[in-house]
């Protein structure tokens, strides 16, 4: 009977613990259109100790979010409907201490420096790993010109990374960047909707 009084002793020590362990957690907010890099990029700070959240999109990353604000933040620039840079705008307005890192597969200059502008801490060149994206948390200030120096854009891409600022500026919302940039809604829908070209 003592035996077993202290199995349930010991259980309920165990259950009690989890939740303040659980809430001890640092919390990271993953928002990542790639369902494999979410789980990867996931996974791997789950077993940092991390409290993870991951979302497709802005939209989801914002539902998630509701009020409480994560202390990280990994956010892919380019995913369906309104940019990264929107999301990076409307984390940083909800809470400054909020350390964000921006992520992308097409390295460009422009839109390193808007992400930094925006409150970024940080903006990597996909692929990266964990070991990566812990230790842009840990910088002061973002490198702007770190992975992107050098690099000649293109036409094309110089005109994709207007409307991408232009979208973070308008807080996402499509009708007024098209009014903005003079362009018709679904012009503009037409091109957010092709992938950009490498530069």
């Amino acid at each position: 009977m003592s035996a077993d009084t202290k199995d349930n002793n010991g259980g309920a020590a165990d259950a009690s613990a989890a939740p303040a362990n659980a809430d001890d957690r640092p919390t990271l907010l993953l928002v990542d259109d790639d369902e494999s890099c979410r789980w990867a990029v996931g996974r791997a700070f789950e077993r940092r100790g991390y409290a993870v959240k991951t979302a497709a999109t802005v939209g989801e990353a914002l539902e998630i979010v509701d009020g409480q604000s994560p202390e990280f933040a990994v956010i892919d620039l380019r995913m369906p409907g309104p940019s990264g840079l929107t999301l990076v705008a409307k984390l940083k307005q909800a809470d400054p201490n909020t350390r964000i890192v921006m992520l992308t597969g097409y390295a460009s200059v422009a839109t390193a420096v808007e992400a930094i502008k925006l409150g970024a801490t940080d903006y990597l060149v996909k692929p990266v790993d964990a070991d990566a994206i812990e230790a842009a948390f840990g910088h002061s200030a973002g490198n702007a010109e770190r992975d992107t120096q050098g690099q000649l854009l293109s036409v094309d891409r110089l005109a994709w990374e207007h409307i991408q600022r232009a979208l973070a500026q308008n807080n996402g919302n499509i009708s007024a960047t098209a009014r903005a940039l003079g362009m018709h809604r679904r012009t503009l829908q037409r091109k957010l909707n092709k992938r950009p070209v490498r530069r």
